[in-house]
């Protein structure tokens, strides 16, 4: 499937504009951590917050990828890799802003998770990805 077929039937759109809001959310966060917080948080609390910005910034890009990717993979799960992509965001990301914004504690517990979400979905996006390109591979050798 190449990114022409990856019409407004799918995802891409909406995959873009998330991974858009995702990265720039990320840069207006970090600024706010740099320039807003920095006189309010200790040295760690700040790196927690940088941390969350950074996994956040990372993982927006990676959504903004996918549809370019549609070429060698199957869009459907092209699209759980983006989902699990997205719930890392909010539980990882968000747990870490909660957690130094609020001081309160049982915000560390969901960050984890968040991670697992993210480990998900890159691991869906190598199989589809290995998947695709066995199924090119077999499609070029007949």
């Amino acid at each position: 499937m190449s990114l022409e077929n990856y019409n407004k039937s799918s995802m891409a759109p909406m995959l873009l504009a998330a991974g858009a809001i995702i990265a720039g959310t990320s840069v207006v966060l970090g600024a706010f951590g740099a320039h807003g917080l920095k006189s309010f948080l200790s040295a760690q609390m700040l790196n927690t917050f940088e941390v969350g910005v950074r996994y956040q910034m990372y993982h927006g890009l990676a959504i903004l990828l996918l549809p370019v990717l549609s070429t060698y993979a199957e869009v459907k799960w092209l699209n759980r890799a983006a989902m699990c992509f997205v719930v890392g965001c909010i539980l990882f990301s968000g747990s870490l802003y909660a957690l130094v914004l609020t001081g309160i504690k049982w915000f560390g517990p969901i960050t984890p998770l968040g991670g697992l979400f993210f480990i998900m979905g890159w691991a869906v996006l190598a199989f589809t990805l290995v998947r695709g390109q066995r199924a090119i591979k077999v499609n070029n050798d007949n």
